[in-house]
C-alpha cells in the first residue's frame, strides 16, 4: 500500500434556487476551487472529486445514491455555501451508506470590511447554513465528523485527512476476508468474539481453514521460489552465521521460507487481507511461522496470534489508514513490566510475530528454541523498536457492542542488550503514567493483543470508531481513573438502550 489516491471523497455543496442563477454559478465555482485545492494538497491522502452543487431534494437523493454505488467513493464531504433548507437532505441522507464529514467553512477567510454588502451576505451564509444542516444530522442521529475552520488552514487539512484515512480503513473492511488457520487458542476469552455480528456490523468475514490446506501450499513450493526468497533474506537482513549457506541451521531457514511462500500463496489465491493462527494447531508444519508472518505484515496483511481475528482485522485497517505516513502499525503484546519507580516501562514483544516496520535498524535473522508449540526451532527477525509518540489500540467484543480501547504511549529506546531474549521488542511508557495507563486499560477490558502504531494519532482512531459505530475509550495524558470509571458506567447504560 503505497498510496491512497485511488480512493475518492466526493465534495457536495448545498444551496437552493432562491438565490438566482448568478449566485449559484459563483457557489459552484467556489466549491470547485475548494475541491481542487484539497485534492492537490500534500496534506490530503485521497482524491477529492467535485460534484455539481445540489439545490433540490431530488438532486441530493440522486448524488447520495450514486455515491453508494461508486466503487472508489469512500465517503462524502458536505458544505453549505449558502442556506440549504435541510429537509431537502432527509431522503438522501436516509439512504447514504458512505461515511460523512461536515466541513464548516466559508470561501473567504476574512470579512471584507470595506466592501461587504447584502450580495456578499446572501452568498456567504455557511455560518448559519451549516447550522441548519447540522441540526438535521443530529436529529437523524447520523454519525459524522465536523471540521470547523478555513479550508486553507493546515490544521483543518490535517483533521480532514485524519477522517479520510479512517474512511479508507473502513472502506477496506467492506467485503474483506480473513483466514483463521485452526481455531482459537484453547480457553482464551478475549480473542473470541461474534464473527456473525462482526460481518453484519463491519463488513468483513472470518472463516476457519484447516492447517492441512496451508501445509499443502507449503509442500507445493518450488525450488525456484525457495531460492528467490532465500536470496531476499540474505540481502535484506543480517543473517546469523548458522543460517548462512552451508551452515548448520540453513535447513531451518529454508523451512521458514517455504512456510512464508505457502502462506503468501494461500492468502493471495484466496483474496485474503489478513490471517491468524495458533501454536496449538501446527499439524504438518515444521516450525511456528515467524519470519514469514513478520514479512507478510510488513507487506500490509493484518495479523494476530492465537486465533485473534479481531486484532488481525484492526491491524489491517490501521495499516491502510497509515499508508504513506512515517512509522508503522504492527501486532503487539504487552509482555512484561519494568516497575523501577524512577523509570516505569512496558516491554512489548511477542514470541515471534512483531512487524519489522517498527525496526530501528536493519533486523537480524536468527533461529532459537521457543519453548512452546512442540515444533522445531523457528526463524524470526530480531530488532529493537524506535522511540517516539505512539499508541496501542485494542478491539474487543463486550457482548452487546464492540469497543475500541486506545492508549497513547511514549516509546523508549531499549536500554539493555537483552542477549537471551531473541525477539523483536519495543519499550514504552503508558500515558499519563504507568499506574493510570495500565489500570485504565484493565478497567476498559482492553486485550493483551493490540495494534501498536507509530504512524497514527488518536484522532485517526476516533474518526474510525465513529465511522464504524464502535464504542471508543481513550486513555491519554488527561485521563483520570475516577472519570474513566464513570465514563465506562455511563457507556454501559447508554448501550443498554441504544441498539
Amino acid at each position: 500500500m503505497k498510496s491512497l489516491k485511488h480512493n475518492e471523497v466526493w465534495f457536495l455543496t448545498g444551496s437552493q434556487h432562491l438565490y438566482g442563477a448568478e449566485t449559484l454559478r459563483e457557489v459552484a465555482a467556489n466549491a470547485e476551487v475548494i475541491t481542487q485545492s484539497l485534492h492537490d494538497s500534500d496534506q490530503i491522502s485521497v482524491s477529492l472529486v467535485f460534484k455539481p452543487i445540489v439545490k433540490t431534494a431530488e438532486e441530493i437523493y440522486a448524488v447520495c445514491q450514486e455515491a453508494n454505488q461508486a466503487k472508489n467513493c469512500i465517503g462524502v464531504i458536505t458544505w453549505m455555501h449558502t442556506f440549504s433548507p435541510a429537509k431537502m437532505w432527509i431522503n438522501g441522507l436516509k439512504i447514504l451508506q458512505k461515511p460523512l464529514l461536515h466541513l464548516h467553512t466559508q470561501f473567504n477567510r476574512d470579512i471584507p470590511w470595506d466592501s461587504i454588502d447584502m450580495d456578499f451576505m446572501n452568498l456567504n451564509q455557511s455560518a448559519h447554513g451549516d447550522r441548519e444542516f447540522g441540526f438535521l444530522i443530529s436529529r437523524m442521529k447520523i454519525n459524522r465528523k465536523v471540521v470547523t475552520g478555513h479550508w486553507q488552514d493546515p490544521k483543518v487539512l490535517e483533521s480532514i485527512d485524519s477522517w479520510c484515512r479512517a474512511a479508507a480503513g473502513w472502506h477496506d473492511w467492506q467485503g474483506a476476508k480473513y483466514a483463521r488457520f485452526g481455531d482459537n487458542m484453547r480457553n482464551v476469552a478475549v480473542t473470541e468474539g461474534d464473527k456473525v455480528e462482526a460481518e453484519m456490523k463491519f463488513g468483513f468475514s472470518v472463516n476457519t481453514f484447516p492447517v492441512g490446506d496451508l501445509v499443502a501450499k507449503i509442500n507445493a513450493v518450488t525450488d525456484q521460489e525457495l531460492s528467490d526468497l532465500l536470496e531476499v533474506y540474505e540481502n535484506d537482513y543480517f543473517l546469523a552465521d548458522n543460517l548462512k549457506k552451508g551452515a548448520s541451521r540453513r535447513s531451518a531457514l529454508a523451512d521458514a521460507a517455504k512456510i512464508e511462500i505457502g502462506m503468501r500463496n494461500f492468502l493471495v489465491e484466496g483474496g485474503f487481507k489478513g490471517f491468524t493462527n495458533t501454536f496449538e494447531d501446527l499439524h504438518g508444519m515444521k516450525q511456528l511461522p515467524g519470519i514469514g508472518t513478520q514479512r507478510l505484515m510488513a507487506d500490509g496483511y493484518g495479523y494476530a496470534g492465537e486465533g485473534d481475528w479481531k486484532t488481525a482485522a484492526l491491524v489491517r485497517a490501521m495499516k491502510v489508514m497509515g499508508t504513506g505516513l512515517e512509522g508503522g502499525s504492527a501486532f503487539m503484546e504487552d509482555y512484561t513490566y519494568h516497575f523501577d519507580p524512577a523509570n516505569n516501562m512496558v516491554l512489548g514483544a511477542h514470541m515471534l510475530e512483531v512487524d519489522p516496520v517498527l525496526a530501528k535498524e536493519k533486523p537480524k535473522c536468527e533461529v532459537h528454541p521457543l519453548g512452546i508449540g512442540g515444533k522445531e526451532d523457528p526463524v524470526r527477525l530480531v530488532f529493537n523498536g524506535k522511540a517516539g509518540l505512539s499508541l496501542n489500540a485494542s478491539l474487543v467484543d463486550m457482548g452487546n457492542r464492540f469497543r475500541l480501547v486506545v492508549n497513547e504511549v511514549e516509546a523508549q529506546e531499549v536500554p539493555f542488550d537483552l542477549p537471551k531474549l531473541p525477539v523483536a521488542r519495543v519499550m514504552w511508557k503508558p500515558l499519563p503514567d504507568m499506574h493510570t495507563g495500565c489500570s485504565g486499560w484493565i478497567y476498559s477490558g482492553g486485550a493483551h493483543h493490540t495494534c501498536f502504531s507509530q504512524s497514527l494519532r488518536t484522532e485517526h482512531l476516533r474518526d474510525f470508531a465513529k465511522i464504524a459505530g464502535l464504542e471508543n475509550i481513550t486513555i491519554d495524558k488527561n485521563t483520570n481513573l475516577h472519570q474513566l470509571e464513570n465514563e465506562l458506567r455511563w457507556n454501559e447504560l447508554y448501550y443498554q438502550f441504544h441498539k
